[in-house]
């Protein structure tokens, strides 16, 4: 099987359909059920792995998240992080320093949920929700360079997908094709500072049910906070690595049991098919082909490998990768779906953030702090954004390196210094000063560099902006 090909997806499943009804046909003249191959129980496995992948860990990440335990909210309910992630713990994939972030889980079921966000009098706010699938329904993206400036204050309420009823005059209405909606507000910090102003903005957020919001019914408390950020249990469940547990039958028995709630797209209903050909069945318990469970084990293994794997539409340059136009949106690329899942969970469309990630130096060799590396941005060469960019050092598996000094980042917000003819500098090293200009703090160990641009420019997604090699020293 040809993995992470271009052409649309669904034609994986309707040549896997297409062999599967051709075999029975043939099955059809045999005098009796003899021996039967299960190649087709192997690609259907797989291909079933990756269009069910976002599924299975926004469930795991929903249900860490959901409940009245350390590091928890209840449904429909903001958690407001009050400090950034600490050094050294244990945190998130590839945790941001350069904002605040307020998440929550909305429960859309039996009626809209209504979040009102304040006017953030200039202070950069990027607001999104996303499906159980990952696709980006709403974002502050929506409303264009507005945000750049800060955000003023609106009123959206996220419905059912069928619901029927009024709305307040003033909400703007999102319809949602699943159950749950991933809600996360990110408030523009500078490397920690200004908690009061951030805490402000916090406390002005709400999120209610419509009938709490209209007086209908008594809200619920509205807000769970943390001062530790990423200290506690919940907030440091990592789902991608949950899911890597799962073995086949765990994996689809997740996938079965949120599939009622959570239906695919209307156009995958190809999908469906193939689940249940493998006794995949929304709600259902799961019973996947006893006979032919070394053929289930390879297809299992094999859709592993083509989450972890980039796709060949990925946008890519001097060692830096990243997805484009396609992200947040992703109609039938399940294999792009799968990977920004996998790799960058909660990923907003090419209007919302562009994360780049770079393992190597110019060489090919892994980036390791016991080197110092220098990125020269050329003056016209800069991050096309309308709002503002920074990069990021991490370990290979996403964490704060603990040799890097607390909450240091380098964002063009934090005193970034550039040359006379414009262009500019980045530093990267374990061993440093914060007196040296443009210095990213690295781990000692191997390392990756992650590039966020912020209200990124279509230069950023379309493929015709490159970010510069990393070139060791």
């Amino acid at each position: 099987m040809i993995k992470n090909r271009r052409e649309p997806y669904s034609f994986q499943w309707t040549c896997a359909a297409l062999a599967g009804l051709a075999f029975l046909a043939g099955c059809a003249s045999a005098p009796a059920p003899t021996e039967k191959s299960t190649g087709w129980v192997k690609d259907e496995v797989s291909d079933s792995y990756v269009f069910g992948y976002p599924l299975v860990v926004m469930d795991i990440a929903r249900d860490a998240a959901v409940g009245s335990g350390p590091g928890q909210a209840p449904v429909n309910t903001l958690r407001h992080a009050q400090a950034l992630p600490p050094v050294g713990a244990a945190n998130p994939t590839m945790p941001s320093l350069d904002t605040f972030d307020s998440t929550g889980w909305l429960d859309v079921a039996d009626e809209p949920v209504i979040v009102s966000l304040p006017d953030s009098r200039g202070r950069y706010v990027d607001a999104r929700a996303l499906d159980m699938w990952t696709n980006v329904v709403w974002s502050t993206g929506d409303a264009g360079a507005t945000r750049v400036t800060g955000i003023k204050a609106q009123t959206v309420a996220f419905a059912a997908a069928g619901w029927k009823g009024d709305l307040p005059a003033g909400v703007k209405r999102i319809d949602v094709p699943t159950r749950y909606v991933w809600l996360a507000v990110r408030i523009q910090t500078a490397r920690g500072r200004e908690l009061a102003a951030v805490r402000k903005l916090q406390r002005a957020i709400r999120v209610v049910p419509l009938s709490a919001y209209t007086g209908d019914a008594r809200p619920a408390a509205q807000t769970a906070r943390s001062n530790g950020a990423a200290t506690d249990s919940a907030a440091t469940v990592n789902p991608v690595v949950r899911a890597a547990a799962l073995d086949a039958n765990g994996f689809f028995s997740r996938l079965a049991q949120a599939l009622p709630d959570n239906p695919p797209a209307p156009d995958d209903p190809h999908a469906l098919k193939i689940l249940s050909d493998l006794g995949v069945t929304p709600g259902q318990p799961v019973a996947l082909p006893a006979a032919a469970s070394d053929a289930v084990a390879a297809g299992f293994s094999d859709g592993r490998d083509r989450v972890a794997t980039a796709p060949s539409n990925l946008l890519s340059a001097n060692g830096w990768s990243w997805a484009g136009d396609n992200a947040g949106a992703y109609g039938s690329d399940y294999a792009l779906r799968a990977y920004t899942a996998f790799t960058e969970l909660g990923l907003g469309t090419k209007d919302d953030e562009v994360r780049a990630v770079v393992l190597q130096d110019s060489d090919g060799h892994a980036l390791n702090g016991a080197n110092r590396y220098v990125i020269h941005f050329a003056a016209k060469q800069l991050p096309p954004v309308r709002g503002f960019w920074s990069i990021t050092a991490y370990t290979k598996d996403g964490a704060l390196g603990e040799s890097a000094p607390a909450h240091v980042s380098l964002s063009d917000r934090n005193g970034l210094r550039r040359s006379r003819d414009g262009s500019v500098d980045v530093y990267v090293s374990a061993v440093g000063s914060k007196k040296m200009p443009n210095w990213v703090p690295a781990p000692r160990s191997d390392f990756k560099l992650v590039l966020r641009l912020y209200a990124p420019k279509p230069q950023a997604t379309d493929g015709s902006w490159e970010p510069p090699a990393v070139e060791r020293q």
